[in-house]
């Protein structure tokens, strides 16, 4: 009979296996009859790609304790909501949203994995089907009554629930195979009732129906049948079971049954709040932990539907107990919908994430809150107490290095063992006694100048008698800093947050762990002198930088410190909060003409070799055409191949060589290593419009004599470092006097060049009044503006300024 049934569905198969498939199961034995309350829907086509491609498998039984394990997701369960499928008048069907649902669950279906939804929407389609076949009828009844073509206002009977569901739960099965097969994706319905999974027979019927249609690659859509379900029934649930009340406690029943292993639970809400969402200090709960309902406050239901979010709640405990990992997210929001299902399955931070693994510190948000909290205090010390805690943690640098050196070992050997680092990473990776000591003298300049930072008085204007205004500087809030291979950062950044009385979040990259687990133990030894050891956090956990970047409610300026593809992926992924630096270091150096030869061999091999990895290290070399062919190009040529640099030929240089070493692939390239371009120009005005082109408005050099060609070069060009017979490797905070740089930007606003203390600043405003007001100055007023600029040094007698 099981066989007689499936083979009755012929359009099923263009797969010539198929029929074999079918008999192969019945000479096993797995021949269960079908449950009254059981359907499987004809589906038109099969899926073209081979079946389990993708090796996921995994011992099913424990959930997954992280997000980024979801990766792992063989078998997913994908419940949609009422107020996912329906459309708002909840007459109809949302097509646009379902259209976006089915195209993700056919991509991961592609991939090889088992896909089965649990559906709402047939009661809202045979609401819509109905009212248009009564509004029909009646506009038909009373056209004959009344013999004339105007018509009465007519009013529509209440529909009931399972009269609907039974009217559309044909159409919207057929919706979905007409969507599905689009993706070249078969599907089957199954409608379902409590009764099906009291019965053991009949839940083993289930079960074997659905584990033969994840086998053949099709897509089982679940629903309840809601044309004779009866109502439900409160505290119903059977010892160890959940009844089957709605479609959350399907979703779930069912996802343990399958021993599926992850729940996506799609709804109308963002996910899991501790509080109703729309009251003022609700949170959004990134993960949710057994044990932490007493915590949470439940609001009202959703505008269609029979469950709650207390409801999707004790489903998801359920589910996760029985082994299967849960994200309740939301289904609805335009901006999200399209990528909800592969993002969440991606393991990125989208809705709530329900797991059984508790970490053993705080999360980042809680991170982010401590950070804040403890950085309104850092602000608030005076200066001398900022500059203690500077020079504190200057004085561990040197103490204890060896600590912290051989912490460093660790990672330089873990790095080198696995071959994971380029030769100029693990140089960025390394640290030694002397650039330990370098850190330590640029630590202590920082503490010098953080004696002039916050608080300071910009400038200070008398509006009118006994009305003053200060423009003060402020720090700008929480700072999240994401660095890679480059331990020397995390004391850099941590003094300049210090000094300049911001909150820092701190991320680094696993290669240097164990360097910047001690450097950030002394970072907080240090701020313990003055109470604020919580200002500085250092991530640890497993957060993807994408999600970081996501915090834009907690975190107020992101710095990346990396490589050109870090900077890039940051600015994309941040999109709500500001980010400071530069995506590339393309540094070039132009050799005038009238250049002076020991000038120009000195600043080439110091911008080029000195430090190749380095974002202010030179990447093409500029040359005057008529220095082609001249003792000084000669020179130039021959200390570049003695310093080992690969050089590559520009377009016009090449054409000026009969054997040219390798043409260029693109004049905007950053080696990062003993490679440079060459590239030939005509007049330093053609210099300028090259760098302007294909430079990434860094550090760019002159080198000539002509002090009116240098100062034109210094004027015209638009970069946020210019020099004048000066190696490009000056661009840095250190050796501009800053004590040390969070960055170089190369930005228009805020900040540009190297980001010292200042760049790390922002303003406010500080008006001190007598009971003004606006209407004292209008027309009828009494009082008239001055806006006299006072001298910042010397506040008025009475008046104190908020430095």
């Amino acid at each position: 009979m099981y066989l007689h049934r499936l083979l009755s569905c012929s359009r099923c198969f263009t797969r010539p296996n198929a029929l074999q498939m079918f008999s192969r199961a019945a000479s096993q034995g797995k021949n269960p009859s079908f449950s009254p309350s059981l359907s499987l829907h004809a589906v038109r086509y099969w899926n073209n790609v081979p079946f389990f491609t993708v090796p996921l498998a995994r011992a099913h039984g424990k959930s997954f304790g992280h997000r980024s394990e979801l990766r792992q997701a063989k078998r997913i369960v994908v419940k949609l909501g009422s107020a996912v499928v329906t459309r708002g008048d909840e007459c109809g069907l949302a097509l646009g949203r379902l259209a976006s649902i089915v195209e993700q669950v056919a991509m991961l279906q592609n991939q090889g994995r088992e896909m089965m939804i649990v559906t709402s929407g047939a009661v809202a389609f045979g609401k819509q089907r109905l009212r248009h076949e009564i509004l029909l009828s009646q506009s038909v009844r009373q056209a004959l009554h009344s013999g004339q073509n105007q018509l009465k206002d007519m009013s529509l009977p209440v529909l009931e629930a399972r009269a609907c569901a039974a009217a559309g739960q044909s159409g919207l099965m057929a919706l979905y195979e007409a969507m599905f097969t689009q993706y070249s994706t078969c599907t089957a319905q199954i409608l379902v009732t409590n009764l099906d999974f009291h019965d053991d027979q009949k839940r083993r019927n289930l079960n074997s129906t659905l584990h033969e249609l994840l086998r053949m690659n099709i897509v089982p859509i679940i629903n309840t049948n809601d044309a004779v379900v009866p109502p439900p029934e409160p505290n119903s649930d059977l010892q160890g079971v959940i009844s089957i009340k709605d479609n959350d406690s399907l979703a779930a029943r069912l996802a343990v049954e399958m021993r599926a292993d992850l729940l996506i639970a799609l709804s109308d809400v963002e996910g899991l709040y501790d509080s109703p969402p729309g009251s003022d200090d609700a949170k959004l709960l990134d993960t949710f932990y057994p044990g932490d309902q007493q915590s949470i406050t439940y609001g009202t239901k959703s505008r269609v539907g029979i469950g709650g979010m207390e409801a999707k709640v004790k489903a998801a405990l359920w589910a996760l107990q029985g082994g299967t990992s849960v994200v309740i997210a939301n289904g609805t929001h335009p901006r999200v919908t399209g990528h909800v299902i592969t993002d969440i399955v991606e393991g990125k931070k989208v809705g709530t994430f329900f797991s059984e693994v508790k970490p053993a510190g705080p999360t980042v948000e809680q991170q982010t809150e401590m950070a804040r909290t403890a950085g309104r205090t850092l602000a608030s010390l005076d200066s001398e107490q900022r500059s203690d805690i500077i020079c504190a943690l200057a004085d561990l640098l040197t103490e204890r290095k060896d600590e912290i050196l051989t912490a460093n070992k660790k990672d330089m050997e873990l790095s080198v063992s696995t071959g994971r680092l380029s030769p100029a990473m693990l140089k960025r990776l390394s640290l030694s006694s002397s650039k330990l000591n370098s850190l330590s003298i640029g630590l202590r300049q920082i503490a010098v100048s953080s004696q002039e930072s916050v608080g300071r008085v910009l400038s200070r204007t008398r509006v009118a008698n006994n009305l003053e205004l200060e423009q003060i500087t402020v720090p700008i809030g929480v700072l999240l800093v994401i660095f890679e291979s480059r331990p020397d950062c995390l004391p850099q950044v941590s003094a300049l947050a210090i000094a300049s009385g911001n909150a820092l979040l701190l991320k680094g990259g696993k290669e240097a762990a164990n360097t910047n687990r001690i450097l950030h133990e002394l970072a907080q030894e240090a701020l313990s002198i003055h109470g604020v050891k919580d200002a500085i956090q250092l991530v640890s956990t497993r957060e993807e930088v994408e999600d970081l970047c996501r915090l834009e409610k907690t975190i107020d300026l992101i710095i990346p410190r990396g490589s050109s593809q870090l900077v890039r992926d940051i600015q994309r992924a941040a999109k709500g909060i500001p980010v400071l630096g530069h995506s590339e270091g393309i540094c070039h150096v132009y050799v005038d003409h009238e250049a002076s030869i020991d000038k120009a061999i000195n600043i080439i091999r110091d911008s080029k070799c000195d430090y190749p990895a380095a974002c202010n290290a030179m990447e093409t070399l500029l040359v005057h055409r008529d220095l082609l062919r001249t003792p000084l190009f000669d020179q130039i040529i021959d200390m570049l191949r003695t310093e080992h640099v690969k050089i590559h030929a520009g377009p016009k240089f090449a054409s000026y060589l009969t054997f040219s070493p390798s043409e260029v692939k693109s004049l905007r390239t950053e080696y990062g290593d003993l490679e440079c371009c060459i590239e030939v120009v005509d007049s330093m005005h053609e210099a300028v419009d090259h760098i302007h082109k294909y430079g990434s408005s860094h550090t760019d050099v002159i080198v000539t004599e002509n002090e009116e060609t240098a100062e034109q070069f210094l004027q015209q060009l638009d970069s946020a470092c210019v020099f004048w017979n000066a190696s490009s490797r000056f661009a840095d905070g250190y050796r501009f006097g800053l004590g040390a740089e969070v960055g170089i930007s190369t930005a228009r606003i805020h900040a540009r060049g190297p980001v010292g203390l200042e760049g790390l600043l922002t303003t406010k405003w500080v008006l001190r009044g007598e009971g003004h007001t606006a209407a004292d100055f209008s027309e009828q007023g009494s009082l008239k503006f001055l806006h006299e600029n006072l001298p910042v040094a010397q506040p008025l007698p009475g008046r104190r300024t908020a430095s």
